[in-house]
């Protein structure tokens, strides 16, 4: 018996089922049923069983042994490779420079510890496709430490060839430090120090980060945790003289980082140049009677250059920030405020008839710790006795010091001719790309704390391995902002802007796509971890048919991921 299809003319070809036979040397066929009313599905299975095959049902014909989450993976990991990261690590032993590039692009992706990681790579346990594509197998924490042992020798290496790709002579090199905190008592780093993340009880260390103009990190350095903010200077001058080969850059920083001291100590010996902020002191002896800062020049415009004899050879260059002005007027009154409150408790206390707060020294120290908790001491007047206290705003401080609201002075040896004010004002403006670096790095996008290794080099090691993770991201966000709530249409906000001095402002664009929260294509716009997580749902799936070898096979991406491959540059890769 067989399936013959039989054409009609104009009307659909008629399906019959047929049998052949003999009649003596001839061989005929004869018509058993009329299958035209059958489905093409029905038909193909008569075909394939008349033909003697065995059918089997589409469950055990198609097995998926395995499905892991994999388009984040092949989005930072192929992002990784097209910035070459993986050539910049030493490849012997091979497996621990594979591992070294897990590490990096695990922390993009999903940043936890070292033993949560090695759980999240090996086989058998994996929360991802990274193991799998980069062929790990099982992996144990040990194995982490030796790759995080060789990522930390090859940091000078890596560095130089990331400022090779990112610096040059007469470029701009941001450079600024944070703090991080520590779990546990015994890293040989760890100091009681100054906290920027609110945590002054923990043990903490200090890292600086070198970036090229446009805020892409190029090199990282861990100091102990009560190293002052100017002693790391040093440090980075001879980075950038003698591993980096640069004879001469103009080396950005805050008003506490490039000191007086420094300038003299660091910079002008080793040739760079600078762009930082004079200190509030400084700026009000600017603008003493007779000095060179007058603030009438400021009823008109909000930028002049002047010089002054106290610092020869250098360009000085005054803004004047209405926006910051009422926002520091408004922070003072509110914090003048609230410590008048909490003083009148105080007052109140020594007043009381029952248990009256008495004693010079048992009133000062609580008069102490209030003004102390808000920085207000130089505001108020104070008369303070056995049995008394008084208070009286300072109004003449007040007033002096509320004259220069708004004011800043930027201070550089670069000429003119290679720097105008105008883009002296937009560099040091720049240094805010290295305070976002840091909200990058020590958020939820990578956690760079609470650290908890021992020993310096790892420490030194982790961080550097967040750096490079930032890196990556750093990369991917540029090339997605269309897609992200980041500002895509940046280049033409800047131009708007009438001044240097002035409040950024968010572009048009950004603004509509904030407002409607979709992208120009009408897609929902994302954060980059949400978008990651969007991503993840590509899986990779280990998959057999019948009883054939096993094979891996993707998941057919959505509209929105393969968009974002795209935008990368880079395939979706099994």
């Amino acid at each position: 018996m067989f399936v013959a299809r039989i054409p009609n003319r104009n009307s659909p070809p008629a399906i019959l089922l047929r049998e052949s036979y003999r009649e003596g040397d001839k061989v005929k066929s004869r018509t058993l049923a009329n299958l035209s009313h059958w489905s093409d599905d029905k038909i193909d299975a008569l075909r394939r069983v008349l033909k003697g095959e065995a059918l089997v049902s589409p469950t055990e014909q198609l097995r998926i042994e395995r499905s892991l989450p994999h388009g984040h993976v092949a989005a930072v990991l192929g992002m990784a490779r097209k910035l070459g990261l993986h050539q910049l690590i030493p490849d012997k032993p091979e497996r621990s420079a594979r591992l070294a590039l897990a590490l990096i692009v695990a922390r993009v992706i999903e940043p936890a510890a070292k033993l949560a990681t090695a759980r999240q790579l090996s086989e058998a346990t994996a929360a991802h496709s990274l193991g799998q594509t980069l062929d790990l197998g099982n992996v144990d924490e040990d194995e982490l430490y030796e790759a995080l042992y060789l990522l930390g020798t090859a940091q000078p290496g890596v560095e130089a060839a990331l400022a090779r790709r990112h610096l040059h002579d007469g470029s701009l090199v941001l450079y600024d430090l944070t703090s991080s905190y520590l779990d546990g008592r015994h890293c040989e780093l760890a100091r009681h120090g100054y906290s920027r993340d609110s945590h002054s009880d923990k043990l903490q260390i200090v890292f600086g980060l070198l970036c090229a103009a446009d805020g892409c990190p190029v090199a990282v350095e861990v100091f102990e945790g009560n190293t002052a903010d100017p002693s790391t200077l040093a440090a980075q001058v001879d980075k950038l003289k003698a591993r980096f080969k640069l004879s001469r850059v103009v080396l950005v920083g805050d008003r506490g980082m490039i000191t007086s001291a420094r300038i003299e100590e660091d910079l002008k010996p080793a040739g760079l140049d600078w762009i930082t902020a004079l200190r509030a002191p400084a700026i009000r002896k600017l603008a003493e009677d007779g000095g060179p800062l007058q603030l009438s020049l400021f009823d008109d415009r909000d930028m002049a250059e002047l010089t002054s004899p106290d610092f020869p050879g250098e360009r000085l260059i005054v803004c004047r920030n209405p926006d910051l002005a009422g926002e520091r007027r408004r922070k003072r009154n509110e914090l003048l405020a609230a410590t008048e409150k909490d003083l009148a408790r105080v007052q109140a206390a020594v007043q009381r008839q029952r248990k009256p707060l008495h004693g010079e020294d048992a009133i000062g120290l609580k008069v102490g710790a209030v003004l102390g908790k808000r920085k207000m001491a130089k505001h108020f007047h104070l008369t303070i006795t056995d049995t008394s206290f008084e208070f009286t705003r300072i109004e003449d401080a007040i007033a002096e010091e509320a004259s220069l609201d708004g004011f800043y002075v930027l201070r550089t040896n670069v000429p003119a001719e290679s720097l105008d004010a105008a883009a002296t004002v937009r560099a040091y403006k720049s240094l805010a790309q290295v305070e976002r670096a840091f909200r990058t790095i020590k958020t939820v996008e990578l956690e760079v704390r609470p650290i908890h290794h021992r020993l310096a080099g790892r420490v030194r090691a982790h961080v550097f391995l967040c750096m490079l993770a930032y890196y990556i991201v750093w990369h991917m966000r540029r090339a997605l902002a269309p897609v992200l709530f980041d500002d895509h249409d940046r280049e033409t906000a800047e131009a708007a802007r009438l001044s240097p001095v002035a409040k950024a402002k968010v572009s048009t664009a950004a603004k509509t796509k904030a407002a409607r929260k979709r992208t120009h294509e009408g897609r929902p716009v994302h954060s980059f971890r949400t978008l990651l997580q969007d991503l993840a749902t590509l899986t990779r799936n280990i998959v057999r048919i019948g009883r054939g070898a096993r094979a891996a096979m993707l998941a057919s991406p959505t509209p929105l991921q393969q968009d974002v491959f795209n935008r990368l540059g880079i395939p979706i890769a099994s």
